[in-house]
């Protein structure tokens, strides 16, 4: 084996994780199982080309850092609170039993009680990823049973935050290596020392001034210096709250994401930093692929095939049991059980955790390592089936009107204008053309501009434009007009042939930002492109001219479109 350079594991686990990963997305799995793939490709235990091991923990750490600094910034306590009635019991009574299973296999396996209570839990958690990824594909997300799945997931996510700060304090318990229980309460009232010393200083000093700091320098205008206060607040508290108090970097970039998630540049911070936090999730998932050894599947069949019926089936049976027992309809149970059955990034963190305390065996983590690659890749069939299910029994019902559209689209509307976009251009267009009485639709799939349009009164669908689902909720077959508001040219481009597609007689003007991005919005079928830049400029030139001078002496050339 042979180490490589910091370039060398960046470039391979991009290269590997984009070939993968666009391979599961073209057999319609989850990329994560293309990610995961490319890591065990890149591992010591696959022949040709070995990531350095010293470096990729320490970038799955990054990735960990922005994975967890993520889930804070679009940490909903409201989503939580709506459902909290089934929600909360729902989700800790199945961690619970999922744990309990695990522990169960665990003894069988002749593991310690401490190992079993980790692995156990590494399996009760559900992948956000995966989870709502299923839900928006299927436009769920809005939907009662929707919101009580998110909510379930929230609940999970805290208790394995909670997971992650305890365990270092119990991990000589855990391992049998302890003394008298002087020492582990002594041991525990530090722990939770530190960690309220932690909050208390995020919620006092913390809220006050990452909020002041990321005002004033979304002041200065300069995206650069916007991403970088971001990236610079994430990863310093990360560090700061690990150095400091002694918590993990996964609970100081959590509380640093729920700090700014308060902040009006939420939004924001979430968009400039996505990129970098996705390049860095596909580090980790990759990283977590280069610690698995595929030979398991071949020595051990029996475990991966008890640890996969775990997640998948013993799971899901404790989920539909108990959402049916709080009274709830059989499709909102069986949704509930799907969306758990697989396990993801919480899972990799806790048990690559346990694996560093010694409390978990590898054994353990490539247990974890394979019930997650063989969950994700059978949760989508599971989706399918749900699917299908349910395509029969609404054949043979009565149709309702789908609950996800709010306010609800009036009844018999056509001619309307769809606004695709409600960001600072879209929300001004809306309120201009609704001011002259045009009827308009929203496209939206950002949930703070969705509750703004829908304040104003306008009907609104929430979801991504480019997915032909949520056009076919806005009536583009009853619509006029179409105006795509958002600022990539790329999404605009797709969103105008599916467009064309569903009703070729619409009128349809996009945005653009560059002459190439013109001919872009034109070639993909745009009857008109209106380049911002431009028409500002045209705009200031106006004023320029009906300035004593000038007024009246010359015109203009009209902006081009």
């Amino acid at each position: 084996m042979h180490h490589t350079s910091l370039i060398a594991i960046l470039v391979a686990g991009f290269v590997l994780a984009f070939i993968f990963g666009a391979l599961a997305q073209r057999l319609r799995l989850s990329p994560l199982v293309g990610y995961l793939l490319a890591g065990i490709v890149a591992g010591p235990f696959t022949p040709g080309f070995v990531g350095d091991q010293t470096l990729a923990p320490q970038l799955a750490e990054i990735g960990v850092i922005l994975l967890m600094f993520g889930v804070g910034l679009h940490f909903s306590m409201r989503d939580l609170l709506e459902v909290k009635a089934i929600a909360l019991p729902g989700a800790i009574v199945q961690i619970t039993v999922a744990t309990l299973l695990g522990m169960g296999l665990a003894h069988f396996l002749g593991w310690s009680l401490g190992a079993g209570l980790v692995f156990g839990l590494a399996l009760s958690v559900a992948s956000t990823v995966v989870l709502l990824r299923a839900l928006e594909e299927r436009r769920l997300v809005e939907t009662n049973r929707g919101r009580i799945a998110v909510g379930w997931l929230i609940v999970e996510d805290l208790a394995m935050v909670l997971a992650l700060v305890l365990l270092p304090a119990f991990a000589d318990v855990l391992r049998g290596d302890a003394g008298d229980s002087v020492n582990v309460w002594s041991a525990l009232f530090k722990t939770f020392a530190k960690l309220g010393a932690f909050v208390a200083v995020m919620l006092i000093v913390g809220r006050r001034v990452i909020p002041w700091i990321l005002e004033r320098v979304a002041g200065t205008g300069s995206r650069e210096l916007f991403t970088l206060c971001i990236l610079a607040i994430a990863l310093g508290v990360a560090f700061g709250s690990a150095a400091m108090f002694g918590v993990s970097f996964a609970l100081g970039a959590f509380f640093a994401g729920m700090l700014l998630n308060e902040s009006e540049f939420s939004h924001q911070a979430a968009t400039e930093t996505l990129p970098l936090r996705d390049a860095f999730a596909v580090l980790f998932f990759v990283s977590v692929g280069m610690l698995f050894n595929p030979m398991i599947l071949i020595e051990q069949p029996l475990q991966v095939l008890a640890t996969f019926l775990i997640i998948v089936f013993g799971k899901s049976v404790a989920a539909y049991a108990i959402v049916r027992a709080f009274g709830k309809p059989n499709s909102t149970s069986l949704l509930i059980s799907a969306s758990l059955a697989q396990i993801g990034e919480f899972s990799f963190i806790l048990a690559g955790l346990g694996l560093e305390l010694k409390v978990l065996p590898k054994e353990g983590q490539d247990l974890i390592l394979a019930g997650a690659l063989l969950s994700i890749i059978i949760n989508p069939l599971l989706f399918t089936w749900l699917d299908r299910r349910e395509a029969r029994e609404a054949a043979a019902r009565i149709p309702v009107p789908e609950e996800h559209v709010l306010p609800p689209i009036p009844e018999g509307l056509h001619d309307h204008t769809i606004l695709i976009g409600y960001g600072r251009v879209g929300s001004e267009l809306g309120r201009l053309l609704t001011a002259q009485g045009v009827p308009l639709v929203v496209i939206e799939s950002e949930d703070d501009r969705v509750d703004r349009a829908r304040a104003a009164g306008l009907p609104t669908v929430n979801g991504h434009a480019a997915n032909e689902r949520v056009l076919q909720e806005a009536l583009p077959e009853k619509a006029h007009t179409v105006m795509i508001a958002i600022p990539n040219a790329l999404e605009a481009g797709e969103i105008i042939a599916k467009l064309r597609q569903l009703k070729p007689s619409l009128s349809i003007v996009a945005r653009a930002h560059s002459d190439a991005e013109v001919k872009h919005l034109l070639e993909h079928g745009a009857d008109g492109a209106v380049m911002a830049e431009r028409e500002l400029a045209h705009s200031l030139a106006e004023m320029v001219m009906a300035t004593p001078p000038y007024r009246g002496s010359r015109h203009l050339p009209p902006a081009t479109a």
